[in-house]
């Protein structure tokens, strides 16, 4: 028998997307029963008898654990000996071998020595061109830009943290000041900075940043630099796609179909049904995915046909799409005439003729999202019967829970605060992120049965409710698991904000070997430590209206770091309002940069918000201490 093919590194990315899908409580195994799902969430289908044969087979060898479980490594272990029997010729064809897939040799805190890391050529080579693309005018990166996609220079290039720093400002702007980047005379130091930077400031858009490290950035470990640079990247393209934000979405609306409906769609799934609004304008067949329903490049060409300028805008000129390529025999010849006609427009990013062939789905969806961004041709409905009132945009509070969240690793990610919680799925990962036990077998997972489906989710979060109650001791007064499912505002936020602040306390609590903090702690600490830097500046709680101008934070940062605030670049007395946001922007940007993992945004201190208030002296407190 033939050797079994080796599974490459978007095959392992798309199986552990599958299993974590199925693994809902994230102890790293499912139960054998649960195989069938694992193999449907992945596409790839196999008969019953055949699933029921691989479990047999683990438990006749001694490989399946004890208590009937199967680890992430037993499941690769089945899909890669798949490869090579004759039973599943059509899972051999979906999984089949993509090339340009290179291993590395390498460590992590998450894996033993040896451990091997693989990563994509094809995402380097895209990724190197879309930064090379947004960063070609900015003066500060032309010590490392333009990057050759063919070699090594993405992981050299991100090293020193600018390159990082300037893309995340890319993708969510003003995230950092500008003015906190070392750009000139890099020295180790300075380069640490930047990486810290780059790091606490990637957290706090949403990116998960757990087990990356600034040393892992300086020497260019190449799994994870793309790992990092593939979040920022899709947070950028993905900021618009959000009906809040483009009201023109509500186009995409089906008959019978509420607002609220729309508005629960994940940026994939929107990406999904804008394709396919256009493909059946064009009379063309719709898609279910950006893989294996693109590879022969027929939809790309519709969908490039539809959205392309008709000249019904005097400023932009119309652009005829050559449809003469779709006659084209061979797919890969078809998929670059295809190319060729969305470099037309602006659009060939993220993909070549290879990767739409061989359906990469991370990249065909960062080439869909960039084509949205550019021309989403769609207009928003007048005169139909809509509850605008439902069309609320996230707010600042919101955001910061969701990026919080986000920057945990969760699963699933979420994109929509209310919605996304309200099978208590998330809920039950941060109690255990403030090391709250969760009994995963009362709860129900996903996917949930249409009929009663909803009574599954009210369950799991009536055992959220309890368990903030009882187990966490949260103060949940008039707050029931209805408030969650059905996403009450003021109630959901509530144990959110009673989640990050434990959170944020049991980090101070580690560091100082379990002792209790509480606000007063944090306020006496914080006074103290600007006494004994000889600083004038004190808080009497995270209400003081001093706060506003965010001298005393930018005092603590200096206190904890001597000679980190340039105080010229700051205007410290009789402020206005445009100064102090201008204060707070450096004072947020310093705390990170000097290795806070802050998730507060600048207005909350211009505003006193107290509850982020605290988060900021809690997060200083926590790096003062480190450096103590």
């Amino acid at each position: 028998m033939a050797a079994p093919a080796q599974i490459s590194h978007d095959e392992m990315e798309e199986l552990r997307e599958a299993f974590s899908k199925i693994d809902v409580d994230g102890n790293g195994f499912i139960s054998a029963n649960e195989l069938t799902d694992v193999f449907k969430a992945a596409n790839l289908q196999l008969p019953g008898y055949k699933i029921r044969e691989l479990t047999q087979n683990l438990m006749c060898t001694g490989d399946l654990n004890k208590d009937g479980k199967i680890s992430f490594d037993e499941f690769t272990n089945m899909v890669h000996s798949l490869k090579s029997t004759e039973v599943a010729k059509t899972f051999r064809k979906a999984i089949n071998k993509k090339e340009g897939i290179c291993a590395i040799g390498g460590t992590s805190e998450q894996s033993s020595a040896g451990t091997q890391h693989s990563y994509s050529e094809e995402e380097k080579y895209a990724f190197v061109n879309w930064v090379n693309k947004a960063l070609e005018n900015d003066p500060d990166c032309k010590h490392v830009l333009p990057m050759d996609p063919n070699t090594d220079d993405l992981f050299r290039a991100v090293g020193d943290g600018l390159v990082l720093c300037k893309m995340i400002n890319l993708s969510v702007p003003d995230t950092i000041d500008e003015r906190t980047i070392n750009k000139k005379k890099l020295t180790p130091f300075t380069i640490q900075e930047n990486l810290n930077l780059a790091l606490n400031s990637a957290s706090a858009i949403g990116c998960h940043v757990v087990n990356i490290g600034a040393e892992d950035l300086k020497e260019g470990k190449p799994h994870l630099v793309l790992g990092l640079l593939w979040q920022v990247i899709k947070i950028g393209l993905f900021a618009d796609i959000e009906i809040s934000r483009n009201e023109a979405l509500i186009a995409l609306l089906r008959d019978g179909e509420s607002l609220e409906d729309l508005m629960k769609l994940s940026p994939e799934e929107l990406l999904l049904r804008w394709a396919n609004y256009h493909l059946e304008n064009a009379g063309c067949p719709k898609i279910n995915n950006f893989s294996s329903d693109i590879k022969d490049s027929k939809a790309y060409y519709n969908l490039l046909n539809e959205v392309a300028p008709k000249g019904d805008n005097e400023e932009i000129p119309p652009i005829a799409i050559d449809m003469t390529g779709l006659r084209e025999k061979e797919d890969i010849k078809r998929a670059e005439c295809m190319l060729e006609q969305a470099d037309r427009l602006g659009c060939r990013q993220f993909v070549t003729a290879n990767d739409v062939v061989r359906g990469n789905p991370k990249l065909n969806l960062a080439f869909i999202a960039n084509l949205f961004n550019r021309y989403p041709a769609l207009q928003k409905p007048e005169n139909q019967d809509i509850d605008w009132s439902a069309l609320e945009g996230e707010t600042r509070e919101e955001r910061t829970f969701r990026n919080w969240i986000n920057s945990l690793g969760v699963n699933p990610r979420v994109n929509h605060l209310y919605g996304d919680l309200a099978d208590a799925i998330v809920i039950f990962q941060l109690y255990e992120k403030i090391k709250v036990p969760v009994d995963w077998s009362r709860v129900n997972k996903p996917p949930y049965p249409k009929l009663g489906g909803n009574m599954k989710k009210l369950e799991n979060c009536n055992y959220a409710v309890d368990l903030g109650k009882n187990e966490a001791k949260f103060s949940l007064v008039g707050i029931a698991g209805h408030d969650l499912n059905s996403g009450n505002r003021t109630l959901t936020l509530a144990l959110l904000w009673q989640l990050m602040r434990r959170y944020t306390l049991q980090i101070l609590e580690d560091i100082g070997d379990g002792r209790k903090v509480n606000d007063d702690t944090i306020v006496t600490w914080v006074n103290t430590t600007l006494s004994e830097a000889g600083k004038s500046s004190k808080i009497s709680g995270f209400k003081d209206g001093q706060i506003s101008s965010s001298m005393p934070v930018l005092d603590l940062i200096d206190a904890i770091q001597p000679g980190s605030i340039r105080y010229d670049l700051l205007k410290t007395e009789d402020l206005t309002e445009e100064e102090k946001l201008n204060n707070a922007k450096y004072a947020i940007s310093m705390a990170r940069k000097i290795g806070a993992r802050v998730y507060a945004l600048p207005e909350d201190l211009v505003e006193v918000k107290p509850k982020m208030v605290m988060t900021v002296f809690a997060c200083l407190m926590a790096r003062g201490m480190k450096r103590a």
